[in-house]
């Protein structure tokens, strides 16, 4: 069934677009944080502190191992960076239905996204806190742009064209989904903001450290900073893992990383897409990825599959 309501290939102009899947800053690819020891997530480390590890079960233990989260997410307000991503992309929504280009509830993609981001959201506290009391959204923008994002707090939207183009299976779209939704729970752009604001001097980064700082002094223009926010190469890395096991946890085959990242090394022959221009290199992200497998394929196995399996778009017609 057609809606004329919804253009698939709209293209839509949306200036409050964030970067979304992929994109990261080279300029900051050197400076990866080096964490004083691994952080396992909330479920662990509160088995580990009541003096339970001994008894902790094998599934506890599994899964991936990332860093502390930076100290620079303490320079700014959560609760201020997760308003701002709410109104930007509220705006951001108005400017597509104008456009026509948001998906409709009952587009089969919306049913399809919607139903893989309810399975996947679960498991999103276990990472942070927060997004128990997030309102999360998942929305689909009619353009060929091959992009995803999620934005702080719960801000999900995917393109009409990265699931037509790449062709995906549901497991490779809880992959991205779980990939994105990462970003979020490890606040990355929380992070990179607090790190734009101590270089710029926008605060003294000492007092704020110490909790002697305002720390919500120098973002009164925190929308403008979300929009045009990159992510590190360390950031895309971590969220490749977060994402994965996420996905995992939800009843999703994690070897989808693997032919995820085949099919968007054939997207970027010719003219490389623009997610792809910085983003970590392709085999290197295999990889990781395959070398991960391992601490996620039992999470995996366990979990409860989907019992409805949805079909990507139909290809474009050349």
């Amino acid at each position: 069934m057609v809606d004329a309501d919804f253009l698939p290939d709209a293209d839509p102009q949306l200036p409050g677009a964030p970067a979304g899947f992929g994109h990261c800053d080279c300029r900051h690819c050197g400076a990866a944080r080096t964490p004083a020891h691994p952080a396992r997530r909330l479920f662990t480390g509160l088995l580990a502190a009541g003096g339970v590890a001994a008894l902790t079960p094998a599934w506890a233990q599994e899964g991936v191992d990332v860093g502390k989260q930076s100290r620079f997410t303490k320079l700014v307000s959560a609760e201020q960076v997760e308003a701002a991503a709410q109104q930007q992309y509220t705006q951001m929504m108005r400017q597509a239905q104008a456009q026509k280009a948001l998906g409709p509830a009952n587009h089969p993609q919306v049913v399809r996204l919607r139903a893989i981001a309810q399975r996947i959201i679960p498991f999103a506290a276990a990472w942070n806190p927060r997004a128990q009391q997030w309102r999360w959204e998942v929305n689909l923008i009619g353009s060929r742009e091959l992009n995803a994002f999620c934005m702080p707090g719960g801000k999900i939207a995917f393109y009409f064209g990265i699931l037509q183009q790449l062709q995906l299976s549901d497991d490779e779209v809880a992959m991205i989904m779980g990939h994105e939704m990462a970003h979020a729970l490890r606040e990355h752009a929380r992070e990179r903001m607090g790190k734009n604001m101590a270089t710029n001097g926008a605060i003294e980064l000492g007092a704020a450290l110490l909790g002697l700082g305002n720390m919500g002094r120098g973002i009164a223009n925190i929308g403008g900073q979300l929009l045009s926010l990159t992510f590190s190469r360390e950031d895309e890395s971590e969220a490749d893992l977060v994402g994965m096991e996420l996905a995992a946890r939800a009843g999703y085959n994690p070897q989808a990383g693997v032919t995820l990242w085949q099919k968007m090394g054939q997207a970027s022959k010719g003219a490389p897409p623009q997610f792809l221009s910085t983003h970590p290199a392709g085999p290197t992200r295999i990889r990781d990825i395959e070398r991960t497998l391992p601490r996620v394929q039992g999470l995996y196995a366990r979990a409860p599959k989907p019992e409805q399996r949805f079909q990507p778009p139909a290809p474009a017609k050349s």
